[in-house]
């Protein structure tokens, strides 16, 4: 528990400095203008473009807010989604693991349990316990390993979407046939050349 703090804290930490780094570098920007009277004057540019730290912060604090931030309103659902299959794997497999380990730790008192085979339940033994005990723990423990790597992605793909701003670059592509000879056996080859414009 200590580790979970511990790291949200962290990541809240750098997030807002690249966030005050970035305001920063927004205030030092400055524009030349020509007055009336031929004097050259410094004016403040007012350039607001998508704050990569921004989204990323938002991002961190509220998963998907980095994401309408950037206005990209149909990845929301997709990083609730990511994110709520990865909770139920954790909740699933630890309400699994206590189930099990309920009832080893009423089978070694020497009380009835749900798995020794009255009734309709299944006879299960002690190892097999102990055996299904392992699993379901090592599955919770992947279950949220992964949900903290898609929690990281959904921080990363909005700092991402917000340098990658349609307007940041040109989407030309263009291509050519091309003709060329190989070393090795000077035959002639036929290729195709890509140039992706930013």
């Amino acid at each position: 528990m200590l580790q979970k703090i511990t790291f949200s804290l962290i990541v809240c930490i750098f997030c807002w400095n690249l966030c005050q780094s970035q305001e920063e570098k927004k205030d030092g920007k400055k524009k030349k203008d020509k007055t009336e009277e031929g004097v050259l004057t410094l004016e403040s540019q007012t350039i607001d473009p998508l704050s990569p730290a921004r989204a990323a912060f938002y991002s961190a604090v509220l998963p998907g807010l980095g994401q309408a931030y950037n206005k990209k309103y149909w990845k929301v659902p997709i990083v609730y989604a990511a994110l709520g299959t990865g909770v139920y794997f954790i909740v699933d497999n630890q309400q699994r693991y206590d189930r099990y380990q309920t009832a080893y730790k009423l089978r070694i008192s020497g009380r009835a349990d749900e798995f020794n085979g009255s009734g309709d339940s299944p006879n299960i033994s002690d190892a097999g316990l102990i055996r299904a005990q392992e699993i379901y723990k090592k599955n919770r423990d992947l279950a949220v390993f992964i949900t903290l790597g898609l929690y990281a992605l959904n921080i990363i793909e909005a700092n991402v979407d917000a340098h990658l701003d349609d307007k940041a670059f040109n989407r030309n592509l263009s291509w050519r046939p091309s003709l060329q000879i190989n070393p090795a056996n000077n035959q002639t080859v036929a290729g195709l050349n890509l140039k992706f414009d930013f």
